[in-house]
């Protein structure tokens, strides 16, 4: 199982030991000692090592109580202690953050925020493609949805990758263009440059817009001009199997989920998504991903 980690940063212990951080000499050490009722997992230092090793109490209702099962989870070989006092560590999109940095260690434990400890043992996070069209910066979907994933508490562990569109580079260099919107910002350079919302008077352009910009023309103007393709959701990539989050304005008030064992699976947000309906879009995709998470 990968993405293990506490479903509760109290169930975390540090603590200081005078044996070496071997195996036998850990399970040696625990065995039998008295442990707070919370305790579940035991971070433990030596010099400059650290281990981490799981309890199992006799009793956890009393207030302390022997360790009668230890199991060695991470020696100093494959653990890495980080100290981030930034990072949440009960939130498990940041410790992915962390533990992205430190791609050789199978445990990373990080000392956050408030002095809280956690971990991440085997990170394996989601990783979701997050498709997007710039300017204006940031990058309103991705921004939303970091957002979201900095305080999802009951999320897996993901990472988002940008995968963002400029409109510089795919409006024609010469020529006149018709853009959506002045809030988008996109001005180029040496080229008339005209907005739909503002409805201007017609002239011979190239839109750089989407279907719903093509029928808004189709209404102010009865005609459709030659049209260069920004739709994000049309214009993410073939053949790239993965989870993708991204968006269309031809969804005014609902999300689009596409089928669950597709290997590309897609979830499409509205243009003005909300933060919950991004927070659902993000739960759709990673409940159909892999691998699997492990809130212990």
């Amino acid at each position: 199982m990968a993405n293990i980690t506490p479903s509760a940063y109290r169930q975390v212990s540090v603590a200081d030991v005078d044996v070496p951080l071997t195996e036998p000499a850990l399970v040696g050490y625990f065995l039998g000692r008295e442990c707070y009722r919370r305790t579940r997992y035991i971070v433990a230092c030596h010099g400059p090592g650290h281990a981490l090793v799981e309890v199992e109490l006799s009793d956890r209702t009393a207030l302390m109580s022997p360790a009668i099962e230890v199991t060695v989870l991470g020696l100093p070989g494959d653990t890495v202690y980080v100290r981030r006092p930034d990072t949440d560590t009960g939130v498990p999109s940041q410790l992915a953050r962390v533990a992205l940095e430190y791609p050789t260690a199978r445990c990373v434990v990080v000392e956050g925020r408030y002095g809280h400890v956690s971990f991440l043992l085997d990170p394996a996070p989601i990783v979701i493609r997050v498709m997007e069209v710039v300017p204006p910066f940031p990058a309103k979907l991705l921004d939303q949805a970091q957002r979201v994933l900095d305080v999802a508490e009951d999320l897996p562990p993901i990472v988002l990758a940008p995968d963002l569109i400029d409109l510089h580079e795919l409006a024609p260099a010469a020529g006149d263009i018709l853009l959506p919107c002045r809030g988008s910002g996109v001005e180029v350079e040496g080229s008339a440059t005209w907005y739909l919302d503002r409805r201007p008077d017609r002239h011979d352009w190239v839109l750089v817009g989407c279907a719903r910009s093509r029928e808004l023309h189709r209404w102010f103007y009865g005609d459709e001009p030659p049209t260069v393709e920004t739709c994000p959701n049309v214009l993410a990539r073939a053949g790239h199997d993965g989870a993708l989050l991204t968006k269309c304005c031809l969804l005014e008030d609902r999300i689009n989920i596409s089928d669950a064992a597709s290997p590309a699976h897609r979830a499409v947000v509205p243009w003005g998504a909300s933060l919950d309906q991004i927070r659902e879009a993000l739960t759709a995709l990673a409940r159909a991903a892999e691998p699997a998470w492990a809130p212990a």
